[in-house]
């Protein structure tokens, strides 16, 4: 199948730009896609507020990769996001913030952030790329830096404010420095893993015995919640990993989607992440309380907790989580790596300079 593309320019530049360049002009360059959407993903939707421009996506390359984002400037978004790990960072609660303490939540993988249109963190609290970006750059146990100060730093770089120039048409500002992180984001798409090769019917696409059998199983107990194609279905669920949800903490992370709602019906739940590349993403959970996919799968069949909140899904006949023989566990983590996209890990389109 033939994947799709979202061009640069409008309808309107593409007429123009064919009736002004002639066949035997060299000069003359075919407009490059900005993003190439998998032919078995869903429309790509861009954002009305902050359309893709190659302009913004190179700068917020820039940015995404600048240790200046950081108070001490040290610390950049690949700091915690780094891409042989699908843009997560391999700890369970990191402390490469600012301050040195540990986080209170697992550093999340960044894919196919274009279709997270409900909620991003754990629990939901941002409501899009360009408002999340300003969390980690303003915690003082993550990057820590004043914005103000930030702008000054910009402005004395050699490209940066010409860069904004041309993505924005304005001086560097705040905004714009979350706008072109967000545009960014939005292009780091992964849909060509053997999994995504096979459901098209493309080379390449070969699965074996167990890792069809893997599927079968993966279709009959985990896509309810990991829905395809994306492998997410981007609600929030209570997996039954705990029972109590008393939290004092700063960001009541025990809560879950509670901490936002204030619904008692939220409580412990979380986001569900995507199952794409997770053979790269652990340790597992929204505080990597599991290291490794054999210790998630224990839990869904031995460990799962009764609470109000859990999800109907692992609550079923009076008996909680799923039934899974060990043979059965060793068949859905063989088809779990066929999730991984190695293209995607590898692409110089995300990598730095």
């Amino acid at each position: 199948m033939t994947n799709r593309s979202i061009k640069i320019g409008s309808i309107m530049g593409l007429v123009f730009l064919s009736l002004s360049c002639n066949d035997l002009d060299d000069s003359y360059q075919e407009l490059q896609p900005l993003v190439t959407i998998p032919a078995n993903f869903p429309e790509f939707i861009d954002s009305k507020t902050n359309p893709l421009s190659a302009d913004g996506i190179a700068l917020g390359k820039k940015l995404f990769f600048d240790k200046r984002l950081s108070g001490n400037n040290q610390i950049s978004c690949a700091t915690c996001h780094q891409q042989n790990l699908a843009f997560s960072d391999g700890f369970a609660l990191t402390n490469n913030g600012i301050s040195g303490k540990k986080l209170e939540r697992n550093s999340p993988a960044l894919m196919n952030l274009a279709w997270a249109t409900n909620g991003l963190f754990w629990d939901g609290g941002s409501t899009n790329l360009e408002s999340q970006a300003f969390a980690p750059l303003a915690h003082e146990d993550e990057m820590h830096q004043n914005l103000g100060e930030l702008i000054e730093e910009l402005n004395e770089d050699a490209h940066y404010p010409a860069m904004f120039q041309k993505a924005f048409g304005k001086a560097i500002n705040q905004a714009d420095i979350v706008k072109a992180i967000a545009q960014f984001e939005r292009t780091m798409i992964s849909g060509n893993s053997r999994y995504d090769k096979y459901v098209r019917g493309e080379t390449g696409g070969h699965l074996d015995e167990n890792e069809l059998k893997g599927l079968q199983l993966a279709e009959q107990f985990c896509f309810s919640c990991h829905k395809t194609p994306l492998l997410t279905d981007n609600l929030y669920h209570n997996n039954g990993i705990d029972s109590n949800f008393t939290d004092d903490t700063e960001l009541m992370i025990k809560k879950g989607r509670a901490r936002v709602t204030n619904l008692a019906d939220d409580l412990g739940k979380f986001k569900t992440p995507t199952l794409r590349n997770v053979e790269k993403t652990g340790p597992y959970m929204h505080d990597g309380r599991f290291a490794t996919l054999d210790e998630v799968l224990n839990h869904y069949s031995e460990g799962v907790k009764d609470s109000p909140s859990l999800d109907v899904i692992l609550k079923q006949n009076g008996k909680f989580g799923i039934t899974l023989s060990e043979t059965d566990k060793k068949q859905i983590i063989a088809f779990l790596k066929t999730l991984t996209d190695t293209a995607f890990l590898t692409d110089k389109r995300f990598a730095e300079f």
